[in-house]
């Protein structure tokens, strides 16, 4: 079956006001809306759009028939998202299987509501995700070699020297000793430890750190060789301006800075400190809503329990490149079983002129793809207009077609492959490669609140 599903966009600190109003087709409200759910998460479902007089939901109508509408008679193991970031989000991680499975069993065995700001595991799953941008998008992501910090603080040093701050260049200086040896995941934690403390000098140290980044054109720190990067700078300075006196921003310095085009991804496995900074984009990732957090927000944080379950080890490389399936087609396939992003770029060469045709990049694009549905997938169409139909038709032989504008939503139940035609981009979320669910588990609604990341 292909049934247009709907969300109401979750309203959070760090929402952009304008930018998912804009590509469902909707007036603003003046709220920052954040994240738009296209899943069976129970914190927030998709609904079914239209469907009848009473509402029903995606993940009614998997538990009205999982067989038939769920994946491997459960829900939907991934939840598909649509982000617009207007502020930093909180520095953050979220724990894999055996940590959340854990924690979800402490937090319900010692009766914290589920909804309680306090709370950190709101359901017993991991939480890898995939991000990929629809429009300039940066973050922060992963660990980065702590080479690279201590030339960076090197750099701020002489900044602030050069400028006539020595006192604040000695309190820089004495930061990049404590991210010098041997064991690089214990040199990174016991910077936590003491980064988010009760030592004076870190509280220095985030002075010195803040009158540099936020210095107009700080000595030292333009275009030149022996500059720290300038996006990092501006980086920096909007954290600063966002948290004054938050120990996030100097642990911000250990994370990659990454600035993604459109179409560019980057994937984070569970366990690794991250932020996303700003901008529009797609993300899929195992379906759940556990975030604990460290700084960079006004929001509960628990700072122990991010140090125990962080990884602290380098992350090489943020990210993922798409690989080309055919024409039109790229995917995003992580080492996971949960997810996999594909993107369809299509082009209708009498529907569009040269220069519409160019802008749109027709280069990338296809009159025509088919994929395999061989389980559910949910897409959403981010450009132009999408027909979608079911190679062969329905069960009955009955054509199953829709076809979606800008900012709708489908969800295609498993069955034979779905053919898309006309013109625009459609992102579409299923299971990765290798997926084995609980198969023959009963099928169970908890009952959860949506958090803010």
């Amino acid at each position: 079956m292909l049934i247009f599903i709907e969300n109401t966009p979750r309203v959070y600190a760090w929402g952009s006001t304008d930018a998912i109003p804009e590509l469902l087709g909707r007036a603003p409200t003046g709220e920052p809306q954040a994240e738009l759910w296209l899943g069976t998460h129970p914190a927030a479902p998709a609904q079914l759009a239209k469907a009848s007089a009473r509402p029903r939901t995606l993940l009614d109508l998997v538990a009205g028939d999982p067989e038939r509408y769920g994946v491997d008679g459960g829900p939907l193991p991934f939840l598909l998202k649509v982000l617009g970031i207007g502020a930093p989000l909180s520095l953050q991680v979220h724990p894999d299987r055996a940590q959340a499975a854990a924690g979800f069993a402490a937090e319900e065995a010692a009766g914290i509501p589920r909804d309680a700001p306090e709370r950190n595991y709101g359901d017993a799953n991991h939480k890898p995700e995939l991000l990929v941008a629809l429009s300039e998008v940066t973050a922060l992501s992963g660990f980065r070699p702590l080479p690279e910090v201590r030339e960076d603080l090197r750099r701020l040093a002489e900044a602030a020297r050069v400028s006539g701050d020595g006192a604040g260049a000695a309190e820089l200086v004495a930061v990049a000793a404590r991210l010098a040896g041997e064991d690089a995941e214990a040199v990174r934690r016991a910077f936590l430890d003491w980064a988010f403390g009760d030592d004076d000098a870190a509280g220095r140290a985030l002075a010195a750190l803040a009158r540099i980044a936020t210095a107009a054109e700080p000595a030292g720190a333009g275009p030149t060789e022996d500059a720290a990067p300038s996006d990092r700078l501006a980086a920096l300075a909007a954290l600063v301006a966002a948290h004054p006196g938050d120990p996030g921003v100097l642990v911000a310095l250990l994370l990659h800075h990454v600035r993604l085009a459109p179409g560019e991804a980057v994937f984070l496995r569970a366990r690794q400190l991250h932020a996303y900074l700003g901008g529009i984009a797609v993300e899929v990732m195992a379906s759940s809503d556990n975030v604990l957090r460290a700084g960079l927000t006004r929001k509960h944080v628990d700072i122990a329990e991010l140090c125990r379950i962080v990884d602290a080890g380098d992350l090489v490389e943020p990210r993922l490149p798409a690989e080309r399936l055919g024409p039109g087609l790229v995917a995003w396939r992580p080492d996971v079983p949960d997810f996999q992003l594909l993107r369809a770029r299509l082009c209708d060469p009498e529907r569009e002129d040269p220069a519409a045709r160019a802008a749109h990049g027709a280069a990338e694009a296809a009159a025509e793809v088919e994929l395999a549905a061989e389980h559910p997938v949910v897409l959403v169409v981010t450009e132009g207009r999408v027909r979608v139909e079911r190679v062969g038709g329905d069960a009955a032989g009955l054509a199953e077609v829709a076809t979606a504008r800008r900012g709708q939503s489908l969800y295609v139940s498993a069955g034979e492959p779905i053919r898309l035609s006309g013109h625009g981009d459609v992102f579409l979320a299923t299971v990765g490669d290798g997926y084995a669910g609980a198969s023959g588990d009963e099928y169970t609604e908890p009952r959860v609140e949506p958090r803010d990341p």
